[in-house]
């Protein structure tokens, strides 16, 4: 089968033939279909310093995707050939003591699909049926492509109660553009979204936001905007570390952040600042297995439609021209075209 490989250290991907891996008794061997390119496959693309350090090479990439069933081993039960599914993008170890507590989001063995086992940028992948999400009927195949980056935006988003609450969002890239579309869904009374990208903050407008903020401009100054206290809920979705530092200057008195953003230096902030107006910070990892899937279902049953966020096609076989335009900055989720479209 063709797959796309991180081959070993340094830049560059390879779109090379592999075999096609046989499931064990207790997997699925899935043919892929769509899939979504992830903030971390620009990681590795680049061989930065973390994949260098993560990434076990070689190495089939990707874990934003869906597929079809092809076959299960003989100890599966409830999955059937045929059916449309994903997958949880993190293989949990199911013995340490927040797996046996029903908290495998905190799982500390946790694998990562395409960094410590093969990957879903390839025709086919098998996983452990545990892994596998099956799709409602009637999601779209661009929705579920990415369904575990919308993920990522409904744990953000449901940290804190969000009815009636103002909520400031630092980052408009797709996950932080669909946070704001589930904030507006959750009841926020007002979803402001700061970004230096024009492009982005457009994104953020179709998400629903209700205000957008240029970064570049000037520090968010929330009496400005109306609020004189500050706003009371705040997402960190950009990884910038100035962004966080306003984001905490904009905050209400017992104000609220969930950060989801992964900064590429040391983040250093006002630490008495946070204690005086005793903020909230709560780091955000994935999603919830699999309580955040059941309720990215539920979200689109109530007719929430992320598909907004996906602005790029192209065949695997261009993924060079895929990945330069999801590391460009003016596109949304980019999809990669596996089989033959209907």
């Amino acid at each position: 089968m063709k797959a796309l490989i991180k081959s070993g250290p340094g830049e560059g991907l390879d779109y090379v033939d592999v075999p096609t891996p046989a499931p064990g008794r207790h997997d699925v061997l899935i043919r892929v279909l769509r899939t979504g390119i992830c903030g971390t496959d620009l990681h590795i693309l680049d061989g930065n310093p973390w994949a260098a350090r993560t990434v076990t090479t070689p190495r089939v990439i990707g874990h934003e995707f869906v597929g079809e069933v092809v076959a299960t081993g003989a100890g599966v039960g409830g999955i059937l050939p045929g059916q449309l599914v994903g997958a949880e993008g993190h293989e949990t170890c199911n013995t340490c003591v927040n797996c046996r507590a029903d908290k495998k989001h905190l799982c500390h063995a946790a694998r990562g699909l395409g960094v410590q086992r093969d990957g879903a940028f390839a025709e086919y992948v098998v996983l452990p049926a545990e892994s596998v999400w099956v799709h409602r009927p009637g999601v779209s195949l661009d929705v579920a492509a990415v369904f575990d980056a919308f993920g990522n935006a409904v744990h953000v988003a449901d940290a804190f109660p969000l009815r009636d609450r103002t909520v400031l969002i630092t980052g408009a890239g797709p996950i932080g553009a669909m946070a704001a579309a589930v904030a507006r869904h959750r009841g926020a009374r007002l979803v402001a979204v700061s970004d230096v990208s024009s492009f982005r903050l457009d994104l953020a407008r179709r998400a629903g936001a209700h205000l957008v903020i240029d970064a570049g401009a000037g520090p968010i100054d929330a009496a400005a905007l109306g609020l004189e206290h500050g706003f009371d809920i705040g997402f960190e979705m950009s990884g910038n570390p100035s962004a966080l530092r306003e984001l905490i200057g904009a905050m209400a008195h017992g104000g609220r952040i969930a950060a989801l953003g992964l900064p590429d230096e040391d983040v250093l902030t006002d630490w008495t600042n946070i204690s005086l107006r005793m903020l909230t910070i709560q780091g955000i990892s994935g999603r919830k297995v699999f309580d955040t899937w059941h309720t990215m279902a539920d979200l689109l049953d109530e007719g929430l439609d992320p598909s907004f966020i996906i602005t790029d096609h192209f065949a695997a076989e261009d993924y060079e021209k895929a990945f330069a335009a999801a590391s460009q900055g003016d596109a949304g989720k980019v999809i990669l075209d596996w089989a033959p479209r209907d």
